[in-house]
């Protein structure tokens, strides 16, 4: 059986190392392993060597996703897994064919990385919120409370808070700083209406 190539781009050698290390410790086919601790390199990198699966950590990749990748390095079929350190938002996260946590099992680790793949991306997964929620996530942004939110929507408080949660559930954007990034790029208030908040946070 063809051994499978995996690459593991992460500038930390604790991590780096320790995955690989876990890795070669598992009871697994062979597993060819290439190491990049300079994500610079990364494209060159997956260009020369052609790997199988790349598990690279979504941040330091910067604005650069998976499918860009795939296309910069020319491997078309590269199955790329995030290796999610903290929270992520949910848009970046489902670009990635898996997500691999720091929190894992060993077995875990290895049934991620062995799964087979076709390369493409993950289907979109991330629910649209609802007009309603749309208008909390307004109110949030603009620094409401959930008294103020529920008297401005003429909602009671424990319906914001039930929002609020269905809101964190489909976005995975748990703090208000997300929200307000969230907001603005999805054109949901302009910058002008939130400059004021946007120094509190």
């Amino acid at each position: 059986m063809k051994a499978l190539k995996l690459a593991v781009a992460e500038p930390s050698a604790i991590l780096r190392c320790g995955i690989i290390a876990v890795l070669r410790r598992l009871p697994a086919p062979d597993v060819d392993i290439l190491e990049v601790a300079d994500i610079s390199q990364l494209t060159a990198q997956l260009t020369r060597h052609r790997p199988d699966v790349l598990v690279v950590n979504p941040a330091s990749l910067g604005i650069c996703t998976p499918q860009q990748l795939r296309a910069q390095s020319g491997c078309e079929g590269l199955r790329c897994i995030a290796l999610q350190l903290a929270v992520t938002d949910a848009a970046t996260i489902n670009a990635y064919d898996d997500v691999l946590s720091v929190y894992d099992s060993a077995e875990a680790l290895r049934e991620k990385i062995m799964r087979p793949g076709d390369g493409a991306p993950r289907e979109e997964r991330q629910e649209p919120l609802s007009v309603r929620e749309r208008e909390i996530v307004v109110c949030i942004v603009k620094g409401m409370t959930n008294k103020q939110i529920a008297d401005t929507l003429c909602i009671s408080t424990h319906t914001v808070i039930t929002h609020r949660r269905n809101i964190v559930a489909k976005l995975q954007i748990h703090s208000p700083a997300g929200l307000t990034i969230y907001a603005i790029v999805n054109k949901l208030v302009d910058l002008s209406e939130i400059r004021d908040t946007i120094t509190e946070i």
